[in-house]
């Protein structure tokens, strides 16, 4: 099974531990979308932690839509160990919907502001 190159997995314990500021973070530093993938609910092995990583998801979509970056460049899935081709198809449709969004807007922003090189081009050549 494939899945878009461009996806990154970042494994953590529980996504219970997941924080908004990290999904933040991503966008930050330039993530054009954010996929958390936790455990089915009720299968938790710490209890709740999907619970608490899907509140921070929700939150995140409002902070996302308020700021004008876009909710829906962030998704949570509930999926078992055994859901490889689900977590595939899951990540193919996030990877769909983010490059129809285009780029992280925070990302262009960084690049306009970005100071141009005031030295001569045969210097900045070398």
């Amino acid at each position: 099974m494939t899945y878009p190159t461009s996806v990154k997995i970042i494994r953590v314990p529980c996504t219970g531990k997941v924080d908004s500021l990290h999904i933040l973070r991503a966008f930050e530093k330039g993530a054009d979308g954010v996929y958390v993938v936790g455990c089915r609910e009720g299968d938790c092995h710490y209890n709740s932690g999907n619970f608490r990583a899907k509140k921070r998801v929700d939150q995140v979509k409002q902070i996302l839509d308020t700021i004008g970056i876009g909710g829906h460049r962030v998704r949570m899935c509930n999926l078992s160990s055994s859901d490889g081709p689900l977590f595939v198809k899951y990540a193919e449709e996030v990877h769909a919907k983010i490059l129809e969004a285009g780029p992280n807007p925070i990302k262009r922003a960084a690049k306009s502001k970005a100071p141009a090189d005031s030295r001569p081009k045969a210097a900045a050549q070398r």
